[in-house]
């Protein structure tokens, strides 16, 4: 299959995806686009959000009056007047400013709690459901661990994010912007000037310091999402890394991984250092400059003493706030990173969808046909040739040979794991050039069932009607119960009882000190590979399938058990349309026809005894297994 190559990508174009799921997307493009992504998801609860700005506004207002009834109170109470009376409505005024305040701040957490909360819930599922309609591809080459926590940054960082940027940020310089106007009217414009500029010069160090060190941080989060993601990978792999002794090994790989944390953690630490020597030597110019000027009105006489309290209740009421802002900016800055982590994955392409006018699938006797597939994981690597075969209703077809030949391939096009067709116009605008045809799942030809294409059939009515039952069977680290009632969630205990004893594993279970409770550990290490391969058998027979895939599916099994689950197992392909994948060719010398494949093509086919007969590749491949058990026995 020769694919025309077009003209390449310009490396640098915004809408290239990422080369990895957990991809750093570039600085300077995730702002933004990060907080447009989470509007809708806040916008939901416009209600509240509104109000929740209300009260902000109103906490700021009342916060801003607090100096200036602080100021009329000290006049009220200046020695040198004669007509001394203490000011009660003004205190009162003053305690009610003050309770209004930090009253308001408190409901408008409350009030917008929901909204966050309800945010970062949404986000999750949206990622989590996405996660799933991804191929499989995307999930061969993922790496756990660092996946997972990109999920987990992501999901606390639009809390962060959120909470930053609207609550500490905008209230922050709403204030400053409210009490340089009332300096500038109530007092002279100098101190207005000086507010603005001791602001703009604060927030221009911030954020230059602060873009500068983002870079050390951004480096310390991709380390540490890959160093994890390293330790998941070992631990997973515990009885591997014992099996060779590699203890050290790993040790020293995951060790590598954090000294390389360590050594960009400090750089970002001593810019940290930096950035706060900057920010205080600025507030401190401003606040000096501030009380100079103030004070030497009081002494002029054209100030007076309550008119310096709220210059300095003023700029302790700014200043504090801002002294957080670089570490505000800083979370602000690495939350819509992470938040951007989060959608790179949200709005990863998905490659297999139902095309808008897709069906649900018909099933009438669930006849299924290949015509003239060929198929290639990567261009450059075809596996399948022209393949052409036909299961009838209620029949058994095998696929039999050597490892490589494309068997397990067929199973997983018959699931649609990859999708047909994919040609350079079906990708998305900015995937499509050499390197991404090159990763691309490329097939000719047509797979139906009961004469439906299954390209123009809605998946989950596809995958609803087969079963499979694969060579790697991973259990879920649940118990024994929930990983056979699996295959049908609704399905009663008697219906669940029944698929256990189908499979031969019903002694088994009830045979164990906790039964049913069981649970298998993850990935199901603690049960055997045959007790698996069982568990996975009885969950398939639960699911009912009109059409069955069964991959290598005894392999695992001692001879006695594969004889007893075989004869079961034939019995139930007799009443569906099956398709048999082995390579032990005692499994399928019931068959109605047998495929035999060398290299992705079909090079003979028939019944067994027709094979034989023939002498070819099959009949080769039966004399060397029959040898081999032979020589076991």
């Amino acid at each position: 299959m020769a694919v025309k190559k077009p003209a390449k990508r310009d490396s640098k174009d915004p809408m290239s995806p990422p080369d990895h799921p957990s991809a750093t997307p570039q600085p300077g493009q995730t702002d933004l686009r990060s907080i447009g992504r989470l509007f809708p998801y806040l916008w939901e609860f416009r209600g509240r959000v509104l109000l929740a700005l209300a009260l902000l506004i109103g906490a700021k207002l009342a916060a801003v009056m607090v100096p200036l009834v602080l100021k009329e109170i000290i006049d009220a109470l200046d020695k040198s007047r004669a007509d001394l009376v203490l000011p009660l409505a003004l205190i009162i005024a003053y305690g009610l400013l003050r309770f209004a305040s930090t009253t308001f701040a408190d409901l408008r957490d409350v009030v917008f709690g929901k909204v966050t909360q309800r945010a970062m819930r949404r986000v999750s599922m949206a990622v989590f459901e996405h996660l799933h309609a991804l191929s499989l591809r995307f999930h061969l080459e993922r790496q756990t661990g660092g996946i997972t926590r990109d999920i987990e940054r992501g999901t606390k960082a639009i809390s962060s994010l959120v909470g930053f940027l609207l609550f500490r940020i905008t209230p922050t310089v709403l204030e400053i912007l409210m009490v340089a106007a009332i300096l500038f009217v109530k007092l002279d414009w100098i101190f207005g000037l000086i507010t603005l500029v001791t602001l703009a010069a604060y927030i221009g160090f911030t954020v230059t310091i602060t873009d500068w060190r983002t870079q050390f941080v951004r480096r310390a989060n991709t380390l540490d999402s890959e160093a994890y993601g390293r330790a998941i990978d070992s631990l997973l792999n515990y009885e591997t890394v014992k099996y060779f002794g590699n203890e050290r090994y790993e040790a020293a790989r995951y060790d590598t991984s954090l000294a390389e944390w360590e050594r960009v953690a400090l750089q970002s630490q001593r810019s940290l250092g930096l950035l706060n020597a900057a920010q205080a030597g600025t507030i401190a110019v401003g606040v000096t400059l501030m009380v100079l000027r103030a004070a030497n009105g009081v002494v002029e006489g054209t100030l007076t003493l309550g008119d310096l309290v709220m210059v300095n209740a003023f700029l302790l009421q700014m200043f504090q706030p801002l002294s957080f802002l670089g570490v505000m900016y800083r979370e602000i800055k690495q939350s819509m990173t992470d938040v951007e982590r989060m959608f790179t994955l949200l709005h990863r392409p998905k490659e297999i969808e139902d095309a808008p006018d897709a069906r649900p699938l018909d099933v009438l006797g669930g006849e299924v046909t290949f015509e003239h597939v060929s198929f290639a994981y990567n261009a450059d690597r075809p596996i399948l040739h022209d393949v052409s075969f036909t299961v009838p209703a209620g029949k058994t077809v095998a696929a039999v040979g050597a490892s490589g030949a494309g068997k397990s391939t067929l199973a997983r096009l018959l699931f649609r794991f990859y999708d047909v067709s994919l040609s350079p116009g079906s990708l998305p605008e900015g995937e499509r050039d050499e390197d991404s045809l090159r990763e691309a799942h490329i097939i000719e030809g047509s797979i139906r069932i009961d004469g439906q294409d299954i390209r123009h059939v809605r998946q989950d009515s596809l995958r609803a009607a087969i079963g499979v039952v694969p060579q790697d069977t991973v259990l879920f680290n649940d118990s024994i119960y929930y990983n056979i009632a699996y295959g049908r969630p609704d399905a009663t205990r008697d219906e669940v009882i029944a698929a256990a004893r189908a499979a031969h594993i019903l002694d088994f279970i009830v045979s164990l000190p906790q039964g049913w409770d069981t649970v298998v550990g993850e990935r199901g290490l603690k049960l055997s590979g045959g007790e698996k391969q069982r568990v996975a058998i009885a969950r398939t027979l639960l699911k009912n399938p009109a059409i069955l895939i069964l991959d290598e599916a005894t392999s695992a099994l001692d001879t006695k058990t594969e004889k007893a689950i075989q004869a079961e197992l034939l019995e139930i392909a007799r009443s569906r349309t099956s398709l048999i994948i082995a390579h032990r060719l005692s499994t399928v010398v019931e068959a109605d026809e047998i495929l035999v494949m060398d290299a992705g093509r079909i090079v003979e086919r028939g019944r067994h005894p027709e094979l034989l007969a023939k002498e070819g590749v099959y009949a080769h491949m039966w004399a060397l297994q029959q040898q081999a058990e032979e020589e076991n026995a």
